[in-house]
C-alpha cells in the first residue's frame, strides 16, 4: 500500500469520527502515517524527568506567586495579570495540564521549555496515538492516560467547590474557528467527567453584571468554572467591539475570586520562560533548594538567563519570555554570529532569555514527500501533578508551527521489560 493511501487508512476513520481533524494544518502534511519507537527505559526516564521537574515548578511557583509586582515585571508577565496570578487549584497544582519539552542530547534528556497554561497535542498524545500504535501492531506508550484527564480535572472543581467557588454553570472556550484549539477543547471537555459542562467560543464571552458570562440568544448566562485554551497574556489584551477591556476585567475577576478557571491563572507563571531563568539563578547561587532538587536541575535543566552570559564561551539561543511554537526563536553561535531564526512575525517585541544551546537528535520520517531527515523533540504531559502521555513532534532546528505530529510506540516484547 502507498503512502498516501496508507495514510488516509490511518487518519480517515478519525477525521470522520471528528475527534482528530486537523491531520493536515495550513494545506499541509501534519500528522504523518509513519512510526517511532520509544525504548522502556527512555520512556521512564522522560516520566522521572518530568515528575521530579513538575514537583520543582510547584515549589517554585508557590513562592513567585507570593511576590511582590517588581518580581511579576521581571519575569515578563503583563501588569493586568498581576493579581490573577496568585490564584491557584492549590499549592500543589499550580496548573492542571502541563507539558514539559525535552530533547535527548550528548548530555542526556535536556528540558527546553515548560508550557504550563495552554499547551495542545493533547489529541494526538492522549488519543490519536493509541490509534495508529494499534494499527501497526505496537504497544501505546500512553496507554491508559487518558483516565488522568478527567481525574485532574474533576480533583480541580471539587478543590474549586472547597475553597468557596460556585462551580454550577462550567464552560469551555477556545477560538471557535480555529479547528486545532476547539477540537482540542472539546476533547478536554469530553475526557472529563464535568456534569453539564458547555462549549462556548470566546467571541461568546461578555463581562456583564460583574460576571463573566455566555451571550446566547440574547440572554447574557454567568459561567462559574471556565476552561481556557485562551493564553493569559493573549485574554490581558483582548477588547470588545467597542473597545471594552473584557479581557482585563476577566482577570480581575479572576483576582477577586469570582471566576474559576483552568488552568488557573498562576500557569503563566509556570509558562514564562523567565522562571527558568529563575530557577538556575537559585541553583547557581545554592540557594533555595534541596539537594535533590539541585540534582534535578543540573541533570535535566539547561542554563538560562535574562541577560547573555554565553557570547564568546558557547553556543546559544534566545527566546522570547512568553513566545509559543519556536516563534521569536533565534539560534546563535559561541561568537554570537546568526545561525538559524524563525520565519514568523510574532513575539519579537518581548523581552528575551539566553539558553544554552543543544542540538535536537536527527531521525528519519517519512511523509508524503518521500523520506527526509528532521529534529525530534519530545513533549511529557504533567497531569494533575503526575507524568502522563508523551507525544512527539519532527521538523527543523527551531520546532515550530510546521513540525510534524509522529506517533510513537514500543515494541510489545520491550514494552514489558
Amino acid at each position: 500500500m502507498d503512502y498516501d493511501a496508507w495514510r488516509e487508512r490511518l487518519y480517515g476513520p478519525l477525521r470522520e469520527e471528528g475527534v482528530f481533524t486537523w491531520d493536515r494544518m495550513y494545506d499541509e502534511e501534519y500528522a504523518l502515517a509513519d512510526m517511532l519507537t520509544i525504548t522502556a527505559r527512555r520512556r521512564r526516564e522522560i516520566a522521572e524527568a518530568t515528575e521530579r521537574l513538575g514537583a520543582l515548578i510547584v515549589r517554585t511557583v508557590d513562592v513567585v506567586r507570593q511576590g511582590g509586582e517588581a518580581l511579576f515585571a521581571e519575569l515578563g508577565l503583563p501588569p493586568e495579570t498581576w493579581g490573577a496570578v496568585r490564584i491557584a487549584v492549590s499549592d500543589r497544582l499550580p496548573t492542571v495540564i502541563g507539558r514539559f519539552d525535552f530533547a535527548w542530547t550528548k548530555q542526556g534528556l535536556k528540558m527546553l521549555e515548560f508550557n504550563g497554561d495552554t499547551p495542545t497535542g493533547i489529541v494526538e498524545a492522549f488519543h490519536v496515538n493509541g490509534r495508529i500504535c494499534a494499527a501497526y501492531g505496537m504497544a501505546d506508550p500512553n496507554e491508559g492516560m487518558a483516565a488522568h484527564i478527567g481525574e485532574a480535572f474533576r480533583q480541580a472543581e471539587r478543590t474549586y467547590r472547597e475553597l468557596g467557588y460556585r462551580t454550577d454553570r462550567i464552560v469551555f472556550s477556545a477560538l471557535d474557528w480555529h479547528e486545532e484549539d476547539a477540537g482540542t477543547t472539546r476533547y478536554l471537555m469530553r475526557q472529563s467527567g464535568l456534569a453539564g459542562a458547555t462549549f462556548a467560543g470566546l467571541s461568546e464571552l461578555r463581562v456583564y453584571g460583574d460576571r463573566l458570562c455566555v451571550l446566547q440568544d440574547g440572554e447574557h448566562k454567568p459561567i462559574d468554572l471556565l476552561y481556557r485554551l485562551h493564553a493569559l497574556e493573549k485574554l490581558a489584551e483582548d477588547r470588545d467591539e467597542d473597545g471594552y477591556p473584557t479581557g482585563a476585567h476577566a482577570l480581575h475577576l479572576m483576582a477577586e475570586r469570582k471566576l474559576a478557571v483552568l488552568n488557573p491563572p498562576s500557569a503563566l507563571i509556570a509558562q514564562t520562560k523567565a522562571l527558568q531563568a529563575l530557577v538556575w539563578n537559585l541553583y547557581e547561587a545554592g540557594e533555595f533548594y534541596a539537594d535533590d532538587e539541585r540534582e534535578a536541575i543540573r541533570t535535566y535543566m539547561l542554563p538560562t538567563y535574562l541577560e547573555n552570559r554565553f557570547a564568546g564561551r558557547s553556543a546559544y539561543v534566545t527566546k522570547p519570555i512568553l513566545g509559543r511554537e519556536g516563534g521569536g526563536v533565534t539560534l546563535y553561535e559561541a561568537d554570537g554570529s546568526f545561525a538559524e531564526r524563525d520565519g514568523e512575525a510574532l513575539y519579537w517585541e518581548q523581552p528575551m532569555v539566553y539558553q544554552e544551546r543543544v542540538e535536537l537528535p536527527v531521525v528519519p520520517i517519512r511523509h508524503a514527500g518521500g523520506v527526509a531527515e528532521a529534529r525530534l523533540l519530545w513533549g511529557s504531559f504533567w497531569i494533575g501533578g503526575r507524568a502522563s502521555a508523551v507525544v512527539a513532534r519532527a521538523g527543523g532546528r527551531i520546532t515550530g508551527n510546521f513540525a510534524y505530529f509522529v506517533p510513537v510506540g514500543m515494541e510489545k516484547e520491550d514494552f514489558h521489560e
